[in-house]
């Protein structure tokens, strides 16, 4: 009786714990579907300068009027409704292939391309007020009010990462940034 009753409880720890997973991982997979759009926004308007330079690049006496033809992304069917709203992994020729949405709308893309810098320039203000100390990542995200699961966490680490990589703060530490001396 004593087993029957242990196997019972275990089993619901386990379903408890799994159910906190899946919450877990739903919330984190809302988290990167929001920075994947951004990132796509911001891959659409690359895409687009991208074009218009390649434009000039082969006459350079055409005009800013002359490239907005050219500068267009080429449009691919829109999904069918049906089809289910799946993330794949797509090598960057796919991407530069696939025309999504927000490539298509150009409200969408100018709104995703601030979200996408605006981590970036939060994050910057950030170091610039607190001077010359060690924060960790999940500090930083709390400051910002983006500590609310481990996916935007990720988006400030990852952020973080970059700005280490262009020499906009420094790694201070396993784990610790600290902003760029002056």
């Amino acid at each position: 009786m004593v087993s029957g009753t242990r196997a019972v409880h275990n089993i619901e720890v386990t379903a408890e714990s799994l159910q906190e997973d899946l919450d877990r991982l739903e919330a984190q997979k809302q988290a990167l579907e929001r920075e994947l759009a951004a990132v796509v926004a911001h891959l659409g308007s690359v895409q687009r300068a991208l074009g218009a330079l390649q434009v000039l690049m082969r006459d350079p006496s055409a005009g800013p009027a002359d490239t907005a033809p050219a500068a267009e992304p080429r449009q691919t069917p829109a999904p069918r409704a049906d089809a289910p709203p799946e993330v794949t992994a797509r090598t960057p020729a796919q991407v530069r292939r696939t025309s999504t949405a927000a490539d298509a709308d150009a409200d969408s893309d100018a709104e995703g391309q601030k979200k996408y810098g605006r981590l970036t320039e939060q994050i910057l203000d950030y170091f610039a007020t607190v001077g010359d100390t060690d924060v960790r990542a999940r500090d930083v995200a709390a400051a910002l009010g983006r500590d609310t699961d481990s996916g935007t966490i990720n988006a400030v680490r990852s952020t973080l990462d970059r700005l280490v990589g262009t020499s906009r703060i420094r790694r201070s530490g396993r784990g610790l940034y600290r902003a760029k001396r002056s």
